[in-house]
């Protein structure tokens, strides 16, 4: 069966079960009731319709499959799933977990052929960004990653695990590197005549900490903690893209576009979205692409309406004041 033989068979089994569920709301709830029932008929209806609906069109994408690439996306700061942290970039990206998920569902599923994975984030917390890297490298079969805007920190960190990375002439694409932050309130609490008082166990307990002066040693250990995910990151970078590790870490952090960051072997290819898709086609033949999405429930649906407006209230909060973290590592 053809792709328009599938899609018009799809589109007729959907009308079929939209028409279905309608007469039947229609007869159960409107037609019959001549009471107060009448007034719940119409929600009653299209609950009913609703329902039918969706079953069908779980039936129609099992029975008719269409695709035989998997595309997902990481978009903005890459966060852990309700971690509690920092304001999210926007209350519809969906985090590590999320995506991993996406992946792990692509891998398994037996029509997909091959992974795109869509990078537009300047990066964020490591082992976020390291779970969906892990995820990218179970999948059985080719993956591409290719940039739009920005693909930096934490979002290289991923595209390193993918067999190629493509990018446009304007992304901006590198920044290999690692930071951990802090901020200070001492002063603060001198103007405002309050003392700071932490019992602690262990030398290096309060190390970061913003209420408090940092010594030289706890500088010194927090560096090398910076240091040593600096290490891990130049290594998986060289090993993923097949990088002499004295080059990667040359970058020193460096972005760059699209053209030089090909020139120096940071990018394989420069094109857009269809110049990739060409390119699997050049190996798997005929492709088309399904966008793999987050499997949320009602309940999840509502609770993401509940952050979207929590993120109208908290957008201006930066990332910089963490109530989990005194001290936080990002890529």
């Amino acid at each position: 069966m053809n792709d328009t033989t599938e899609t018009l068979a799809q589109g007729a089994l959907l009308g079929v079960a939209l028409v279905v569920g309608a007469v039947a709301g229609w007869v159960l709830f409107v037609q019959f009731p001549r009471t107060l029932a009448d007034l719940l008929g119409v929600l009653l209806l299209l609950a009913t319709t609703g329902v039918v609906l969706r079953i069908a069109t779980n039936v129609a994408g099992a029975t008719f499959t269409t695709y035989n690439v998997a595309e997902v996306t990481v978009e903005g700061p890459i966060t852990r799933d309700g971690d509690g942290g920092s304001v999210p970039s926007s209350p519809t990206t969906p985090g590590a977990d999320e995506i991993a998920e996406q992946i792990d569902r692509a891998d398994e599923d037996g029509d997909v052929e091959a992974l795109l994975v869509k990078l537009n984030t300047p990066g964020g917390a490591i082992v976020p960004s390291d779970d969906i890297r892990l995820a990218v490298e179970r999948f059985d079969g080719p993956t591409i990653a290719y940039a739009t805007d920005t693909c930096a920190s934490g979002g290289y960190w991923i595209a390193s695990a993918c067999d190629e990375l493509w990018a446009r002439t304007g992304s901006v694409v590198g920044s290999i590197g690692v930071r951990g932050s802090r901020f200070t309130a001492t002063e603060l609490l001198d103007t405002v005549g309050v003392e700071y008082e932490q019992f602690t166990a262990g030398d290096y307990k309060e190390a970061g900490v913003p209420f408090a002066e940092t010594t030289d040693e706890e500088r010194e250990y927090l560096q090398g903690l910076i240091d040593s995910s600096y290490d891990e990151f130049v290594d998986v970078v060289a090993e993923g893209r097949d990088l002499d590790p004295e080059f990667v870490r040359s970058t020193e952090a460096k972005v760059y576009l699209g053209p030089e960051a090909a020139e120096l072997g940071l990018v394989d290819e420069i094109g857009t979205r269809r110049d990739v898709k060409r390119r699997l086609e050049s190996e798997l033949g005929e492709v088309t692409v399904e966008e793999f999405e987050p499997a949320r429930g009602p309940l999840a649906a509502v609770r993401g309406g509940a952050s979207a407006m929590a993120y109208a209230f908290g957008r201006g909060v930066t990332d910089s004041v963490d109530g989990d973290a005194e001290f936080r590592f990002r890529r």
